[in-house]
């Protein structure tokens, strides 16, 4: 397993170098279910951010993105669990995606809660909760 960094990523999905591209494509490319590239949360939340605010990706195709991620066999993405309910609960009830994932990650850590400005975040993930 090989970490990957943000970077990458990017370059894979976005090619905006086309020598970089090449080169996480070729590393991409070498990745199998025995050797797979490691995506960290912190990897994953920055990707969606990156996407949405610097690429300006719209939701429908940074969740088929991510879709395919999951269902890679080459890729593994840390709690991939969360990964998947934060994206159907990004889908489903029309919240930020990384909202869904603080909140469900949090949960599955014992939270009883996790408390935000975010209104929307909070009317519509049951384990978030206003702070006022």
């Amino acid at each position: 397993m090989i970490g990957v960094d943000t970077n990458v990523l990017l370059r894979l999905y976005v090619a905006d170098d086309a020598s970089q591209h090449a080169a996480a494509s070729r590393f991409f490319a070498e990745r199998t279910g025995e050797s797979p590239a490691y995506i960290s949360m912190v990897v994953f939340i920055e990707f969606v951010w990156a996407l949405t605010k610097t690429y300006n990706y719209g939701w429908d195709r940074v969740f088929a993105l991510i879709g395919a991620m999951i269902g890679a066999r080459d890729i593994l993405i840390e709690r991939e669990d969360v990964v998947t309910e934060a994206l159907a609960r990004a889908v489903e009830d029309n919240v930020y995606i990384v909202d869904a994932l603080i909140a469900l990650a949090n949960a599955d850590d014992g939270c009883t809660s996790t408390v935000t400005f975010g209104r929307k975040a909070a009317r519509r993930l049951p384990t978030m909760e206003l702070l006022s």
